[in-house]
């Protein structure tokens, strides 16, 4: 019986896709982890079952766009607009810190200018599906900790269309005139829209009856996000760009809910491939060889960005214990860098060997994030109750987990001296000689 290997390839993706991000879930992690997993598994650096990297770019792609659209369609511009103060004063200085720090680098390593600002774009972003999934874990979501930290988030999300045009347009690394000003239209064109829209709303004549049906629901969907991306594409601008508005539009008009209802099943499917994609760009050999570096700049990255975002959350007039709190949950690197990633490799702004780097750090920036909040909160509780010393402030947070690492530390001692003094013994017998009998626990 023939076997269709395109069926088959597809199948496996799916199933892997599937079962790592159920694992996920059960170990109350975010199944986006569980996809990226299966593209390590999958790819070139696990299994290497996928080899049609074209098509699955392609499909990852079309994630991208749909991801922005239904980001878009959720956005509750009034909502929003509550907390745009805090929300766009933490974003800010998160960008402008970030982009002294690349500045700083350029001068130091000798990098670009377009190198430089992707650095800094990277810095500023946080995962989105990984900080929900976190602050639902913690019973943290409707709480004003919770509505901060999407607030923050969702400005995020819409500084990823502007710092994508940016990053086009100074990809010869100098920003020229037309450049700044399709930038600035742009963006002008999108607050000018926004304002339209929260003060005088938009109708768009499609009876809520078609977005409302099973088959021809997710095809409006679909239609608005592809079709406004294309637009977008043809007239110079980002195809991401076409689509988040278009997701704007519709989430401020009566289709709304029929649309994201429908729609949303196609972009699960469409998302999971994209982070599936992210996978496959994981190089284990490299990570492996330059193990050191990654984790150095993954450690300096989680610290320096919870700092920044905590002092930026003080500024915006945050009391203490919330800042600190949404200032940890948002230290990771966000899915969006590997967008910005991809499109710098394209327009030659990021080698080959950079963009492993960035890939390899943000993978275990995401992966590492629960374990980094578990670590921050406890440190921050403990400093509450006014320990005097370092020291006795660590050994309160983590007493627990020391005790249990100078046990297993105790055991292998002793385990290494049994096997050690038995060695001995048995290469004295081989030997002909006579060994003590001293107690090799001692």
């Amino acid at each position: 019986m023939h076997t269709d290997t395109g069926i088959l390839g597809v199948t496996t993706v799916i199933l892997a896709g599937l079962l790592l991000g159920m694992m996920m879930l059960r170990l109350r992690q975010p199944p986006v982890l569980g996809y990226i997993l299966a593209g390590v598994v999958l790819g070139p650096s696990g299994l290497g079952l996928v080899e049609d990297r074209e098509g699955v770019a392609l499909l990852a792609e079309l994630g991208v766009l749909m991801l922005l659209f239904i980001i878009g369609a959720e956005l509750d511009l009034r909502r929003f607009l509550v907390s745009w103060k805090v929300a766009l004063g933490t974003l800010a200085v998160q960008v402008g810190v970030g982009l002294i720090m690349g500045f700083g680098l350029m001068a130091l390593l000798g990098w670009s200018v377009s190198l430089a600002v992707l650095a800094g774009f990277a810095f500023a972003l946080s995962s989105t599906a990984v900080v929900i999934k976190m602050l639902e874990q913690t019973d943290d979501l409707r709480t004003p900790t919770g509505r901060i930290a999407v607030g923050v988030l969702i400005a995020q999300d819409i500084a990823v269309v502007p710092m994508m045009l940016i990053l086009a347009v100074i990809s010869d690394g100098v920003m020229s005139v037309s450049g700044a000003v399709t930038v600035l239209g742009s963006i002008g064109f999108m607050a000018g829209l926004f304002w339209l829209l929260t003060h005088r709303g938009i109708h768009i004549p499609i009876p809520e009856r078609f977005t409302a049906h099973t088959d021809l629901g997710p095809l409006i969907g679909l239609a608005a996000c592809f079709g406004a991306a294309t637009v977008s594409g043809v007239i110079g601008l980002s195809p991401a760009y076409g689509a988040f508005l278009a997701g704007v539009v519709i989430g401020s008009s009566t289709l709304r809910h029929g649309v994201i209802r429908r729609a949303q099943p196609v972009q699960a499917v469409l998302l999971m491939v994209f982070f599936l994609s992210i996978g496959l760009l994981v190089d284990l050999a490299f990570l492996w060889d330059n193990l050191l570096l990654v984790l150095t700049l993954l450690l300096l990255v989680t610290v320096i960005k919870a700092v920044v975002n905590i002092g930026a959350l003080r500024l915006m007039g945050q009391p203490w214990p919330q800042a600190v709190q949404v200032g940890v949950v948002l230290a990771q690197i966000g899915e969006f860098s590997f967008l910005l990633a991809t499109l710098s490799v394209e327009r030659g702004i990021l080698d080959e060997s950079g963009a492993r780097m960035m890939v390899a750090v943000t993978v275990l920036s995401l992966a590492f994030s629960p374990v980094w909040l578990i670590v921050a909160t406890r440190i921050d509780a403990v400093a509450r109750k006014q320990i005097p010393t370092l020291h006795e402030t660590l050994d309160v947070a983590f007493g627990p987990e020391i005790a249990v690492t100078v046990r297993l530390k105790i055991r292998s001692v002793k385990r290494w001296r049994v096997w050690n003094w038995r060695r001995k013994k048995k290469n004295a017998q081989a030997a002909g000689a006579s060994y003590g009998s001293s107690d090799p626990h001692a």
